[in-house]
């Protein structure tokens, strides 16, 4: 079911004059240092005292529509950081943790579902962009489900929404399954109709740890990492079998010459930002070239589109996927389009060398970690997932992919944290030898 909203009326014009004051003091609200026009779009009732704002806000360069639920209580009530304003004899609470709020989404929501108690939920501190709420077994007071609200909603598919709940349908297991979502149609300010996400409530991983923060640790203590990056390297190979199941693949004659093409490309970007990659410039476009002779490539499916160790969570050993958003700033249609299923696994191969960096490994006891890391991961890879080409070919895809990514890092870290440049000019090191 789709949730229909209504048009803003004067009660909910006054409900955004009090926000002015209190979105700017939210982590989440895009709009930094300048003030917004905001303006309320459309608005859902949920319950008699429970309401979702789509309220635009525009400042210079940002034009978003943000979510925010509210509810109303009579008299003066809750807590400082829950409290918007006063509204005639009403106090208005921010909605995203409320009890009021979370029944009354729980109950409009399609999915699964789940038995829990939103009297002991829990808001999820510190998020950037949207706001996590956990929320617990109602029979034993454990975390059962993630209800991620998001506070900037758009028209169209959500990737980490939809691309979760399609494997799920295909029965693969390596990712939180999602429990309940929402969705909502309104009238954009052009007068159109639009139909996008308003959340979602995920399984709760237990004892979930940050993979990347993980792979840190144990490099810290100088512990090998290849089993469980073979482990991972098998369940990438699962996900990448159940997108191809569930999206379907597509033949493309040109992808050696498209791979080869975005190569030349980026080496062209990177050493206009950073001059000193001119020196590699010769070996790069020798990668390309025994690219572009190859007489064919994998087919392109759905991909995770920004894999790499912090998009992975261990627990109880084992691995699960999570934000399948793709690359945030990139354009939807982008972030959808099929790729090759090696990019992923590029994007996890380099963030070994970060992890080993991190963890203050330097000098052969770094290679020699990360090299433990990688072959785990590639053995776990190559062992679970289809076959499409010859070792040989997918080898130096692999290798032309990973070379991509890292003259991307070659750049991005010369531009924001030029210690860290000499992570990715190791990697090209390797790359090129």
């Amino acid at each position: 079911m789709i949730l229909d909203a209504r048009r803003p009326d004067a009660h909910d014009d006054a409900v955004v004059a009090l926000l002015r004051d209190w979105l700017p003091e939210r982590r989440w609200y895009p709009v930094k240092g300048a003030e917004a026009e905001l303006t309320c779009v459309a608005t859902v009732d949920l319950a008699d005292d429970v309401r979702v704002l789509l309220v635009r806000a525009r400042a210079g360069s940002v034009d978003v529509v943000l979510q925010v639920p509210v509810v109303l209580v009579p008299g003066a009530a809750g807590g400082p950081a829950s409290v918007v304003g006063a509204l005639g004899d009403s106090t208005v609470l921010d909605g995203a943790g409320h009890p009021s709020f979370l029944a009354a989404w729980l109950a409009h929501a399609d999915g699964p579902g789940a038995d829990v108690d939103v009297t002991a939920a829990r808001v999820v501190t510190g998020e950037q962009s949207n706001t996590s709420v956990v929320l617990p077994d109602r029979a034993t007071g454990a975390p059962l489900g993630i209800l991620k609200v998001l506070r900037t909603v758009a028209a169209g598919e959500n990737p980490d929404i939809d691309v979760p709940r399609r494997l799920t349908e295909q029965g693969w297991d390596g990712v939180p399954e999602p429990l309940a979502w929402a969705q909502v149609r309104w009238t954009t300010a052009d007068g159109g109709p639009a139909v996008g996400y308003l959340g979602v409530m995920s399984a709760f991983v237990p004892g979930a740890e940050d993979g990347f923060e993980l792979a840190c640790a144990w490099a810290r203590e100088g512990r090998p990492f290849g089993e469980a990056a073979r482990e991972l390297g098998e369940v990438v190979a699962g996900m990448h079998a159940a997108l191809a199941e569930a999206f379907g693949t597509t033949d493309d004659a040109a992808g050696p010459a498209t791979v080869a093409g975005a190569l030349t490309t980026r080496l062209a970007w990177a050493t206009a930002a950073v001059p000193r990659v001119a020196e590699r410039a010769d070996a790069v476009r020798a990668v390309a070239a025994q690219v572009a002779a190859l007489p064919t490539a994998p087919p392109r499916q759905r991909v995770h589109g920004d894999l790499h160790l912090g998009q992975v969570l261990r627990s109880r050993g084992r691995w699960f996927v999570i934000d399948f958003e793709g690359e945030p700033l990139a354009p939807l249609a982008e972030r959808t389009r099929p790729d090759l299923a090696l990019r992923d696994v590029a994007g996890v191969l380099r963030s070994f060398d970060y992890a080993a960096a991190v963890g203050g490994l330097t000098g052969p006891p770094a290679q020699a970690w990360t090299a433990d890391a990688r072959d785990g991961f590639l053995a776990g890879y190559a062992a679970a997932a289809p076959s499409g080409v010859d070792d040989a070919t997918r080898a130096l895809l692999l290798r032309a992919l990973e070379l991509d990514k890292t003259l991307y890092e070659v750049v991005y870290e010369a531009r924001n944290r030029p210690t860290w440049a000499p992570i990715p000019e190791a990697g090209l090191d390797r790359l090129l030898p």
